[in-house]
């Protein structure tokens, strides 16, 4: 049994040994050594005062120790390292310090762990910046468009095992900024597009209670995503099948309640149903083709496997002609818009129209409040059709295939008459009132993230193998 020293702040003259902890300043976190279950390796990381089991970081991931042995402290190149009985460094901030500087390390209420210069306060190093399986409030998702680089939270191997393993999930900036869950860097679920307010691909977000999230891109170019900060503790973290939970303590039970999670089933799976399918969860069989598409193909689509997707009955008269007459668009209400939108910014949905009409490899169109007009010029992949939430989508169709009694039909047959002939239904602002009782961490497994796809894009490249059934890929 270790002691918990009443300090948050490791020094040149406060170390942490194998068994011995420090706490944060109103003892919300833990800053120790810990041996995951089943397990008999050890680990130095951060971790609930109120759930010691709830690991929130881990230093030596990849590098545990076998014994007892292990010590925190500051080096003498000023970097918080932990080394075993022999001395030797397992894990180092490894920060650049150009000059010997007098340096300590806290661990916040937040959960960060912060390396200081003593005596200007300039921080160093944080751990915030090099996240586990677990996105806190205050931490930030970083997509840096111009170097490429991504500030993302990593999956644990196994329940057992903390090294890092093949999901990770992370904020995707390109044209509209979305959350993914990748499988060693392919796609396995997508949040849709951010608007400013909500993702507007997760139905739960429509709630008027779900705010607080953020995206900034201050310096342009690097987007940040923030989770909100509450008098509640809460957190989101990627398990080893590649769910994304996201749970609030209850301090009457002193358990964790989950209160939402991703995937939730298969159509929440990136492109379950391939390309022009569109997936709902409440029909049997939950994949079909888009109106005027047909199966690619029948055989396998008939059998339950969609991720050949659709294809087009007839060829758009844009395609023949070189222009846009006699095309028309469906509209599609309540959708999860599709991958790989094209943003104009444009508060009128005919301007959305309009140009999508003048442009024959405008294959659909859309339009949010927030974000204005959004395109698609390829493949509609990773459709979902809701039930009271999402956005209006506009897809295009060849003159014959569209029914002119149906009022959710717009011709385009002469370029004059469109904004005088479009009539937009917007959708009314529903409660998504959240029902606990369809969702038990316990019994979801990777089932909902078996996944076949197929097809290819210029901005990513898909295998066709499973991407995502929880598994390490060899």
């Amino acid at each position: 049994m270790g002691f918990c020293l009443e300090t948050d702040t490791i020094n040149s003259g406060v170390s942490i040994n194998d068994p011995d902890t420090i706490i944060s300043g109103r003892q919300v976190f833990k800053l120790g050594f810990f041996t995951p279950d089943n397990s008999t390796k050890r680990y130095f990381g951060v971790f609930y005062t109120v759930s010691e089991k709830t690991v929130i970081w881990i230093a030596n991931r990849d590098k545990p120790l076998y014994d007892s042995s292990g010590t925190v402290t500051i080096s003498r190149d000023g970097n918080l390292v932990l080394v075993n009985g022999r001395n030797k460094t397992i894990w180092s901030t490894n920060a650049t310090i150009t000059s010997p500087m007098n340096t300590s390390a806290q661990i916040q209420d937040t959960g960060n762990i912060v390396l200081h210069d003593v005596s200007t306060g300039r921080t160093i190093w944080e751990s915030f910046s090099y996240p586990s399986n677990v996105f806190m409030p205050t931490m930030r998702f970083v997509d840096n468009v111009n170097t490429h680089k991504k500030v993302v939270i990593s999956s644990w191997k196994t329940g057992s095992d903390p090294g890092v393993g093949s999901f990770t999930t992370g904020l995707e900036a390109l044209s509209i900024p979305q959350i993914f869950i990748w499988n060693n860097g392919r796609p396995c679920w997508r949040s849709g597009p951010w608007n400013g307010q909500i993702l507007i691909g997760v139905k739960d977000m429509y709630s008027p209670y779900n705010d607080g999230f953020s995206v900034d891109d201050n310096p342009p170019g690097k987007f940040y995503f923030t989770a909100p900060e509450g008098g509640i503790l809460m957190n989101f973290a990627l398990n080893s099948s590649g769910s994304l939970v996201q749970t609030l303590w209850n301090d009457q039970k002193k358990n964790w309640d989950i209160s939402w999670l991703a995937p939730q089933n298969e159509c929440d799976v990136y492109a379950t149903c391939g390309p022009f399918g569109s997936c709902n969860a409440h029909e049997s069989p939950i994949c079909s083709c888009l109106k005027a598409f047909e199966p690619t193909n029948r055989e396998e689509w008939e059998r339950g496997n969609w991720t050949s997707g659709c294809q087009r009955r007839r060829q758009l008269q844009c395609d023949q002609s070189g222009g846009g007459n006699g095309d028309g668009f469906l509209r599609l209400p309540f959708m999860k818009v599709p991958d790989f939108a094209e943003h104009f910014s444009s508060g009128q949905v005919e301007e959305c129209l309009a140009r999508c009409l003048r442009n024959c490899s405008c294959l659909a169109y859309a339009h949010d409040s927030y974000i204005g007009c959004m395109f698609w010029s390829e493949s509609l992949i990773d459709l979902q059709k809701f039930s009271s939430v999402g956005v209006d989508l506009y897809i295009r169709l060849e003159d014959s295939e569209l029914d002119m009694k149906n009022v959710d039909v717009m011709k385009d047959d002469v370029v004059s008459n469109i904004f005088r002939r479009l009539s937009v239904q917007r959708m009314e602002s529903k409660l998504c009132a959240y029902d606990r009782d369809h969702v038990s961490y316990d019994k979801f497994n990777s089932e909902y993230c078996h996944n076949e796809i197929r097809g290819s894009n210029s901005k990513r490249i898909f295998s066709r193998s499973s991407v995502c059934d929880g598994s390490q890929n060899e």
